[in-house]
């Protein structure tokens, strides 16, 4: 049985998650972004437990269709973005077509009139996420990360990250701050101008 979780993003959400729910005696099989597996099926009960223990720790358990495709397309960005050495050459669109079984005009309308942004500005403010990571890290150069995260060229990079934070990427890097946002609250901040 899965069961559908909304904010969970990131590895330690999962350990949180695979903790508390092992110290209420409901062990699930696995537990990934956005999603939970147990063996068997649930019982009401085990079903209300996973709810309470949930929600204190600000994820909630998602049960209608298009909720879990917002997940779903949210958690692929996030993988994608977050969770892989270099971005893939090919488009936004026919990557989430191919991972999520469903025409790119489906999931963007839907996401835009859930999520209230577009599938691509989402996109966009994980990737800048990313790029600060990488920055506050300073592993890389800003040519590397270019690369790393799929843009054409530094230029590209830098007036995208320019647009979305309100600073280039050399003066972001010299504040020495960790200016980052949590994965799960990235869309929530709009762009500055």
């Amino acid at each position: 049985m899965k069961l559908f979780i909304k904010n969970m993003v990131c590895d330690r959400c999962k350990m949180m998650v695979r903790q508390e729910l092992a110290k209420a005696g409901v062990s699930p099989e696995t537990v990934e972004l956005g999603e939970i597996s147990f063996p068997r099926e649930l019982t009401p009960q085990e079903i209300k437990t996973i709810g309470e223990v949930l929600t204190p720790l600000g994820f909630e358990m998602i049960d209608d269709r298009r909720s879990r495709l917002i997940e779903q397309i949210k958690k692929t960005i996030i993988e994608l973005v977050h969770y892989t050495e270099e971005m893939p050459k090919v488009n936004l669109s026919v990557y989430l077509s191919q991972k999520l079984h469903y025409e790119y005009s489906h999931l963007s309308n839907l996401f835009s009139a859930i999520e209230g942004i577009t599938l691509e500005k989402y996109f966009i403010a994980q990737k800048i996420e990313r790029v600060k990571e990488l920055l506050v890290y300073d592993e890389l150069t800003l040519s590397e990360i270019a690369h790393r995260m799929g843009y054409s060229s530094v230029a590209y990079l830098s007036g995208q990250f320019k647009k979305v934070t309100g600073l280039t990427p050399s003066y972001f890097k010299s504040l020495k701050l960790s200016k980052r946002t949590s994965i799960d609250k990235v869309a929530a901040a709009p762009p500055k101008p």
